[in-house]
């Protein structure tokens, strides 16, 4: 299948069978062949063939949103709602290094909460093959604290007046992070998913193993903060220290 070399994603409006067979001389390595979701002519159903947890299942949802084609999904920790190692890269803006280890580990992501720690150098660590690897992959992290019912366009405002005073733009953001107890707030996630950004929410573990430039009120709630330390968490130093824009913080790490 000529479209598999040459396009990020593929929907093969055919049978399953159909693309398995056309796909097998095709395929290579599944870190980096395109995700192939095969669609029937009814548009009933959409099927990740190749490439689930690299897009393939991302493809299928947008599928169903658009469409009303029924996800078929079938890898395992997606269809026991469980996360995987693909997934907790790409929400770390980071890619697995050591890609053996991607088996065992979803297997255990399959069975219990697997730990995700973060290792500050210069260290020399030595790992077997049930520890995955991940590094990060270049970009600003958007550190956000925010009051309660802050809505999007305050956020991105807030988001676009820090870019702006340390010269850079909304098209380099890898991610945005802020603290667990921020995951019902609307207003992040909307401005996130207008930006086309994921959102980490970050555990009070990780939050107070950091070590933030300023005070914040945050420590009424036991957190060492929560824009700042969110920044840090998911990168190598601060280039902007957290500052308030109304009622959102904001603090920019690289």
């Amino acid at each position: 299948m000529e479209a598999v070399g040459r396009f990020d994603l593929v929907v093969a409006v055919m049978a399953v069978g159909i693309v398995v067979r056309i796909l097998c001389p095709a395929l290579r390595e599944k870190w980096t062949d395109a995700p192939v979701v095969a669609v029937d002519s009814s548009l009933r159903s959409a099927v990740p063939v190749v490439g689930g947890h690299h897009g393939g299942n991302d493809l299928a949802y947008h599928l169903y949103e658009k469409l009303g084609a029924y996800p078929a999904v079938t890898t395992a920790t997606d269809a026991a709602g469980r996360p995987s190692l693909e997934g907790t890269a790409d929400r770390l803006g980071a890619s697995v290094v050591n890609r053996s280890s991607s088996k065992e580990v979803n297997l255990a992501f399959l069975r219990e909460d697997v730990p995700v720690l973060r290792i500050v150098g210069p260290k020399v660590v030595l790992v077997d093959e049930g520890v995955a690897v991940l590094r990060r992959r270049g970009g600003i992290v958007v550190g956000l604290g925010a009051r309660r019912g802050v809505d999007a366009s305050e956020v991105l405002e807030a988001v676009g007046s820090a870019l702006v005073s340390v010269g850079r733009s909304f098209e380099e953001i890898r991610a945005i992070a802020t603290a667990e107890i921020k995951r019902d707030e609307p207003g992040i996630s909307e401005a996130a998913e207008r930006l086309g950004r994921p959102v980490v929410y970050l555990d009070e573990e990780v939050l107070n193993a950091q070590s933030p430039t300023t005070e914040s009120r945050a420590r009424d709630l036991g957190l060492v903060g929560v824009a700042e330390p969110a920044a840090l968490a998911l990168s190598e130093r601060l280039i902007m220290p957290k500052k308030a824009y109304g009622r959102v913080t904001v603090a920019l790490g690289e």
